[in-house]
């Protein structure tokens, strides 16, 4: 059939749904809603069969709806309405939610339904809201959509008209969450504060004092050590994360939006640093240090059983700074050195795999060029020693999405396994024509060939994970949720680093041969030179497309025709940064 995408953005939801209904033959218009003009253009233009609206901030025009049939999928158990259901069911503590497709008509959210899904909410205390909504919500949604579609083409299916009094149906038509609703003060328990904050995570984020100064506050994790201190006062900072004391302990915050800025960055960096002068550094957490079982922040973990090591990198939306990466590197040193491991596993974050580099903390960065030229070469430096661990077989394990670099990462590995269902997009060129490094021309080509490779890079669109096995980019993927996932993961490690040593020592034998072979034919810092020429370029040179697509995704405004001059000021580099090169 001829499917209209209508989206507010073209999200992981949008992406998957893509993806799947790709997979069945369909063909797929995505069209982003900004103006009636332009959709009702573009659907006359398309001439589809169905509308779809995976993830809709915006009425569809009542000349669409009542024309065609468009369905829109809605976050919340049958009969719930409103724009922030996701948001109230984590606020109120729900145990079970779901997500309901329902037809769009004049009522918002009150259309019929034509397919439900529920599902149980995992701890409220450990995962955010756009947890929630990348995994159970997303999974619901593709199987409510899937479902409607085959309805669809039996021509006859009449939906359920919504009806309240109907036992059944338990939603109701919710509030707009204000700023008032997401109050809390520091005096609360700390519980509390972090049910708050997870409900607004990653958007809006909750509005709150610190320090005197207004702030959205992002990224809330329990801190169960330090105690015993004035509510609202930082008492810590680690990693640019900064610990505030609440009323029964204290509770760590990742991420900061100033309440007139238009993006977060992390803490440190959005506090006046006079702030912290006098802020203890709590000591970083080593692989082996486990804060004695007691709740704290930290992005890089590690766990060892059975000869198989499980290195954890949980980076906030998956975007990896530079010293992210160092450090991320320095824990994989040490872990592959490990002599009681045969078999090490890359986890990444159980929300997103990874994304690349931090757009974020580039765009924030005195000098954004010689920001991104150091974020790069420390992402290339984490995946050079991935591909020359040739003492270990490494896995890397994509529990969630993962975007350009972080795909690329990915394949450095010996083995590539993902959850079932997760989307990936291998590509870098959206970013303003960015070329991408991470050694991608020697591990894409040699995943899939040079054509797919190239193919893939240019189209720019999301791979299902069927689409991704098909063509030879991972091994395998399975798992029905994220714990499914990890289990198989401990069984194809195991089977691995437990087989005899004899087996085990020709899997590195062999490996260490193809790592001589490739660099005989060509030596890695070659991919790596020729990668960062065309990155130095994207960095510095005259077009300087990559640094105001950033920007607009950054500080997420449409792009425009004409860039403001000031922007074409502020990314106008001297042809030579001699200091840059050098460092490189």
């Amino acid at each position: 059939m001829k499917i209209f995408f209508a989206v507010s953005s073209f999200n992981g939801l949008c992406q998957r749904a893509f993806a799947e209904l790709k997979l069945l033959g369909h063909e797929i218009h995505i069209h982003q809603l900004i103006n009636e003009e332009s959709i009702i253009a573009a659907v006359q233009n398309f001439q589809p069969q169905l509308i779809i609206a995976p993830f809709l901030k915006k009425a569809i025009p009542e000349v669409l709806w009542k024309n065609h049939i468009c369905l829109i999928v809605h976050p919340g158990i049958r009969g719930d309405r409103g724009a922030y259901s996701l948001d109230w069911a984590i606020m109120n503590n729900e145990k079970e939610w779901g997500v309901t497709l329902l037809q769009a008509n004049e009522e918002m959210d009150g259309g019929d339904i034509w397919a439900y899904r529920s599902f149980k909410i995992r701890n409220l205390s450990t995962i955010t809201k756009s947890n929630i909504y990348r995994h159970e919500v997303t999974q619901a949604a593709i199987e409510c959509i899937l479902e409607a579609v085959k309805k669809f083409e039996t021509k006859n299916f009449k939906p359920t008209p919504l009806d309240y009094s109907n036992v059944e149906i338990k939603g109701k038509l919710h509030d707009v969450i204000k700023q008032e609703d997401r109050a809390f003060d520091w005096n609360d328990d700390s519980e509390n504060i972090i049910r708050k904050i997870k409900a607004a995570d990653s958007s809006p984020g909750v509005l709150t004092i610190i320090e005197n100064e207004a702030y959205y506050v992002y990224g809330a994790h329990l801190e169960e050590v330090h105690k015993g201190h004035t509510p609202g006062k930082i008492i810590a900072q680690r990693h640019n994360a900064i610990c505030i004391a609440t009323g029964d302990g204290a509770v760590w915050l990742t991420h900061l939006k100033p309440k007139n800025a238009s993006y977060k960055i992390e803490a440190a960096m959005a506090l006046s640093p006079f702030l912290l002068d006098n802020v203890p550094v709590s000591a970083p957490l080593t692989l082996n240090n486990d804060n004695d079982g007691k709740a704290t922040f930290r992005e890089i973990s590690y766990t060892e059983k059975n000869k198989v090591g499980y290195l954890h990198f949980d980076f906030y939306n998956g975007a990896m700074s530079t010293h992210q990466c160092y450090r991320l590197l320095d824990a994989f040193n040490e872990a592959v050195n490990r002599s009681t491991t045969k078999v090490l596993v890359l986890m990444g974050g159980n929300n997103i795999w990874s994304n690349g580099i931090h757009l974020n903390t580039i765009e924030h960065a005195e000098s954004p060029a010689n920001e991104s030229w150091k974020n790069i070469n420390a992402i290339n430096d984490f995946v050079k020693e991935v591909i020359n661990a040739t003492s270990k077989v490494i896995i890397s394990a994509m529990q969630g999405n993962a975007g350009a670099g972080g795909v690329i990462m990915a394949l450095a590995a010996d083995k590539v396994f993902a959850r079932k269902g997760i989307i990936l997009n291998p590509h870098y060129k959206k970013m303003g024509g960015l070329y991408g490094s991470e050694y991608w021309t020697y591990l894409l080509p040699q995943r899939i060939g040079k054509a797919k490779a190239t193919q893939l890079m240019d189209e720019c669109m999301p791979i299902s994970t069927q689409e991704a096995i098909a063509i030879g980019l991972i091994d395998n993927y399975f798992g029905e949720d994220g714990a499914d996932f990890c289990e198989r993961i401990r069984q194809e490690a195991e089977k691995i680093a437990l087989s005899s040593d004899y087996d085990y020592q020709k899997i590195l034998a062999a490996k260490k041969h193809k790592r001589k072979i490739d660099e005989d034919i060509k030596p890695l810092h070659f991919y790596r030179q020729e990668e960062l020429a065309k990155m130095f370029e994207n960095f510095y040179g005259e077009d300087r497309a990559y640094h105001f697509a950033r920007y607009f995704f950054v500080h997420k405004v449409s792009s425009m025709e004409l860039v403001p001059e000031e922007l074409v000021k502020k990314y106008t580099y001297p042809k030579e940064p001699k200091e840059v090169i050098k460092a490189s």
